[in-house]
């Protein structure tokens, strides 16, 4: 124990508890961690260490995996089952590393094998300490934007994507049947899944159906169930989607794609408000709110004569077009920043994005939209060799894509480098309502250098 650490090593500000029931191991742990910033508490049993964990005042758990008592697995499990982000790491003997490894897939960090080598022990509680910051950053960052600009995960400042939310805060406490036209990959189920769990219904079933991934017969199936032997295969009667969203929501993807003779029945169930199951007679009162999502234009489809008009009359009582991510460039850093956190998180890693790679970002077309963006967020942190994301680590396909189109609400394309980064900086703080601390966190930049780039820029 004579090595120290290093003075930046010690700020770990972790609250952790140590449980062996060998008193001197305990003691021996938690000295190593007291010397790297940690606040530790000692356990000489499993059930005295499990008293200390269900206070829940605790950041990390290192635990002995044979005890007495209370064994190291139970430890684990207990632990994740009430405080699933508070981290565990168990001590065990060669040979117990069996048990050590089922402790890490109930969840654990990380196995130490004893005599702890001390090293090893500092790493992983390092570790530990980077995923908790992590977590925390993540948690904060969702507070913050869904204070300002978010509506139960829609994350976006844009002037479309504030129209949408607008609309969103009029109607999700209704019954209104909805109709959502947007571009494949832009959130049309999340924008749906947000009116249904800020409305009367939170309570009940959110359910939701591709129309366009089904045959015919499936999709009928699908939606209003069958008996026993209603036809080959089925083998036992089914509840559908109708019965099972009862009280609740059904959000109708691709609806433009649904067959004529499943839209005549959908259309009955609309105005008589009951179902009736294939191979049945006997109708089925259900209490459904319907939303449904297009990617089509609708009206063409009833000129075609391939949508009927009294089904798009039924559905289109409340329209929301959901604009692309070309339209809504603004929201290309929210965007990022969360799903930098969300990937982190999960990969313990803390990946940034330097702003030469952001401005990338925003000259790409994005045809694949959010959930494209989400992707390559996802892609970046998982291949990431350090911690910021360079030009180099872009896509190339995604490097060469021409500039945004016009109309989009703000082509950064050929602006030099200094104005990007000003007006990234003016639109944080504005975001932060000027709050400098915060938004030099989310800019991931100290505090200092956020000044100096105030001065530079004018800002102040």
């Amino acid at each position: 124990m004579s090595a120290r650490p290093s003075q930046a090593d010690t700020n770990l500000n972790l609250r952790a508890v140590v449980i062996d029931d060998r008193k001197d191991h305990a003691e021996a742990a938690a000295e190593v961690l007291r010397r790297i910033g940690c606040a530790c508490r000692i356990a000489t049993s499993g059930k005295e260490g499990l008293e200390i964990i269900r206070e829940g005042d605790v950041d990390l758990v290192l635990t002995d995996l044979v005890m007495h008592d209370v064994n190291g697995l139970d430890i684990v499990e207990e632990t994740k089952r009430y405080w699933p982000e508070v981290e565990v790491i168990v001590f065990t003997a060669h040979s117990s590393v069996d048990t050590a490894v089922e402790a890490m897939e109930k969840g654990a960090l990380y196995y130490i094998e004893k005599p702890a080598d001390i090293k090893v022990l500092r790493a992983q509680v390092k570790k530990a300490a980077e995923r908790q910051r992590v977590a925390r950053e993540r948690a904060q960052l969702k507070r913050q934007i869904d204070k300002h600009f978010g509506f139960e995960g829609i994350i976006g400042q844009s002037q479309g994507i504030r129209r949408v939310l607008d609309v969103l805060r009029q109607i999700s406490p209704t019954n209104a049947t909805v109709l959502i036209h947007g571009e494949s990959g832009a959130g049309k189920e999340l924008v749906a899944r947000a009116i249904h769990n800020n409305s009367p219904r939170r309570a009940h079933e959110f359910v939701g159906l591709n129309c366009a991934a089904l045959s015919d017969t499936i999709l009928e199936s699908e939606l209003f169930g069958h008996e026993k032997g209603a036809f080959t295969g089925a083998d036992q009667q089914r509840q559908g989607r109708f019965e099972y969203a009862d009280h609740g929501t059904l959000f109708l993807d691709e609806v433009g794609d649904m067959p004529i003779a499943t839209q005549i029945k959908l259309l009955r169930v609309i105005e008589q408000r009951e179902i009736t199951r294939v191979g049945s007679n006997e109708p089925i009162k259900v209490d459904v709110r319907l939303i449904a999502a297009t990617h089509r234009n609708l009206e063409d489809l009833v000129r075609a004569k391939t949508l009927r008009e009294d089904l798009y009359f039924r559905l289109n009582v409340v329209r929301l077009h959901l604009p692309p991510l070309r339209e809504r460039l603004d929201d290309i850093p929210l965007l990022a920043d969360a799903f930098l956190q969300e990937f982190n998180q999960e990969y313990g890693k803390s990946v940034t994005i330097s702003a030469e790679a952001l401005r990338l970002l925003y000259q790409y077309a994005w045809p694949g939209n959010v959930r494209e963006l989400k992707n390559c967020i996802q892609n970046l942190v998982l291949t990431a060799r350090s911690g910021e994301v360079g030009v180099g680590q872009i896509p190339p396909h995604m490097a060469v894509s021409p500039a945004p189109s016009e109309g989009a609400d703000d082509a950064w394309s050929g602006l030099p480098l200094d104005d990007v980064e000003k007006i990234h900086i003016k639109r944080t703080l504005e975001m932060t309502e000027g709050n400098r601390e915060e938004a030099a966190r989310l800019l991931k930049i100290g505090e200092r250098t956020l000044y100096r780039k105030l001065d530079k820029y004018g800002l102040k």
